[in-house]
């Protein structure tokens, strides 16, 4: 398999020009293109401080905002926008004229709904919806063909939407923290996904489609109400974490010798009571976590295992 694309630099949020308290005092902010207010304590932004229409990043991370001022809106070069860890529970439709995010940060707030703009978002590559009230997602993001990176971790979501699958260059998909029952099966077109973070929701199975996540390096299930997993699984010849811990298996899949790069599996707090010998024919497992299980039987390969070096906890 070739290697999978290195991720495209993210610029920083932080730049070496006036911020924090020196911004406030200025009247004038048109020769600034990094605006800094974080952590300042506001409840407001100033009413109109005259940005540059240039202004390329612009950060209130962790303040007191209930509201955006729509000079906010009219920044139209735009590329990173951190409006995390304040008061905010709606947005207007104007989000979507930032024609320009590659960037873009709604954390932490308490949205229960998002406006359905994403259409107008063509070249955002990082979204973060964490930490809010939402229990579902704009159908408009299906359009976002370059994101690569989704977090909607620790919010009301139920489920997650079919047209999942048509985020062609999604590589990191966050969403522990919810409420899901299962995956939309469109998962399993992700064949760019590297990591799926799923953890402590109210899983209890998973699509066959899974297993056709050829890239998925990092599967992190634990804290969910999983009995069985598909054998498809034994597909995932790129994965090298994975974690079920505190789920309900009484079983693994018989194809999981498939798994020849898993370096990490973690079945702590389970109901397993024999696991398979092809467990100790992978060849780069260095760890392997079973205990707080009912074990009847270790087979004796898995001495080999340790003897090789892999940590075995029983």
């Amino acid at each position: 398999m070739a290697p999978a694309p290195a991720l495209p630099p993210l610029a920083h949020q932080h730049h070496p020009e006036v911020r924090g308290r020196a911004l406030l005092s200025l009247p004038d902010w048109s020769a600034l293109t990094h605006l800094n207010l974080d952590s300042l304590g506001l409840e407001q932004l100033p009413q109109d401080p005259h940005p540059a229409p240039a202004t390329t990043v612009f950060s209130v991370y962790d303040n007191r905002l209930t509201t955006v001022p729509d000079w906010v809106w009219r920044l139209r070069g735009l590329r990173t926008l951190n409006l995390s860890a304040n008061r905010l529970g709606a947005l207007p439709g104007a989000l979507g004229t930032l024609s320009a995010l590659t960037m873009l940060d709604l954390g932490h707030n308490e949205l229960t709904t998002l406006p359905d703009v994403f259409a107008g978002l063509p070249e955002l590559q990082f979204l973060y919806l964490s930490h809010n009230r939402l229990s579902t997602l704009p159908a408009s993001m299906r359009t976002l063909q370059g994101l690569w990176y989704l977090n909607a971790t620790d919010n009301r979501l139920t489920e997650l939407p079919d047209w999942l699958g048509e985020l062609a260059a999604l590589t990191e998909l966050r969403v522990y923290g919810n409420r899901l029952r299962t995956l939309p099966a469109s998962v399993g077109t992700l064949s760019a996904l590297r990591e799926l973070h799923a953890m402590n929701n109210a899983l209890t199975t998973l699509p066959d489609t899974l297993g056709h996540c050829g890239a998925l390096e990092v599967l992190n299930l634990q804290g969910n109400a999983l009995g069985t997993l598909p054998d498809t699984l034994g597909g995932l010849s790129a994965l090298r974490r994975l974690d079920l811990r505190f789920n309900q298996l009484q079983a693994l899949p018989a194809t999981l010798n498939g798994w020849q790069n898993l370096e990490e599996l973690d079945l702590r707090a389970n109901r397993l009571t024999r696991v398979p010998e092809a467990l100790a024919t992978l060849p780069r497992l260095r760890k392997l976590d079973l205990r707080w299980n009912q074990l009847e039987h270790v087979p004796d390969a898995f001495a080999a295992l340790a003897a090789r070096g892999c940590l075995v906890y029983l």
